[in-house]
């Protein structure tokens, strides 16, 4: 059995052509949605990532500013540049592109960012509202994840699913977005022993540990759904998942492949997240 593909970038064309309607609307009911992106340092895939952002922003009719910082910067000045865009009326969504330099406090930078205009979905209001089950931004890449299981139409409830990480970025958020779709969560990482006592089990496994090609055809369920959240490089320098995809295809049922699986995904749902944020600042201002 070769397994299905999941194909991220066809998926976040569709949904990016919807995102381009809406931006249509919202700036023809006289609210162009907004992101405001701000770079600190010279970080060379730091500038890849905010770069393909703000050509998305430019597809899709949205609005962007980059701003960008020198490594020097303090943190008094860039909690200011966050206040200043917290209070623009034409920004409905701001992201701090990370990692910051080590002079400045990351979490302190998020928390400063207003709730309302949290689009990466990394605020502790963001997180507290994912928790407790109230509306909110979500994180993108764990949303990107949902988003393709959606469109294979797979029925998560009372699967097991094992989420292999345990960031605040994708692992934790994860994790609770499935067990919000009554999936039974079990979460694993570095520390973890045997991990494929727990991958066997598995009816979804999203890897996101950051290890190149840690999931093999061994620790893989005949017919699971394996979404490979990794961006790695191999032996020989070529891009790949915490996935070995050319085994694993070979046993899964559903698998996203690495390039063009859940990276396209994620900037995608970083648009859906500044739409809704202008949706709801237009209906506020109404």
């Amino acid at each position: 059995m070769t397994a299905q593909i999941i194909d991220g970038k066809a998926l976040a064309q569709q949904l990016r052509g919807q995102i381009t309607s809406q931006a249509q609307q919202l700036t023809q009911a006289g609210h162009q949605p907004g992101l405001a992106v701000i770079l600190v340092g010279d970080n060379p895939a730091s500038q890849v990532y905010v770069a393909n952002k703000v050509k998305a922003c430019e597809q899709t009719g949205i609005h962007s500013v980059l701003e960008r910082y020198p490594q020097t910067i303090t943190e008094t000045e860039l909690l200011q540049h966050i206040a200043r865009l917290n209070a623009a009326a034409d920004i409905d969504g701001i992201l701090v592109q990370l990692p910051l330099p080590k002079h400045i406090d990351a979490h302190k930078v998020i928390e400063a960012i207003s709730p309302q205009k949290d689009v990466d979905g990394f605020h502790v209001a963001s997180a507290g509202a994912l928790l407790t089950g109230l509306t909110g931004f979500r994180p993108c890449t764990p949303a990107g994840c949902m988003e393709m299981l959606k469109s294979i139409g797979y029925p998560i409830k009372g699967k097991h699913a094992v989420v292999i990480g345990r960031s605040n970025i994708v692992g934790k958020p994860m994790a609770l977005m499935l067990l919000e779709k009554s999936a039974t969560v079990t979460i694993c990482h570095s520390a973890t022993p045997d991990l494929s006592h727990f991958t066997k089990d598995a009816d979804i496994i999203v890897a996101a540990v950051g290890k190149a090609k840690l999931i093999t055809a061994d620790m893989v369920k005949p017919g699971a759904v394996v979404i490979d959240v990794g961006m790695n490089r191999d032996e020989t320098g070529k891009l790949c998942g915490d996935v070995d995809y050319d085994s694993v295809k070979e046993v899964a049922g559903w698998i996203t492949p690495v390039p063009g699986g859940v990276g396209p995904m994620t900037i995608t749902m970083l648009l859906v997240n500044t739409i809704e944020s202008a949706q709801h600042r237009l209906k506020a201002n109404q």
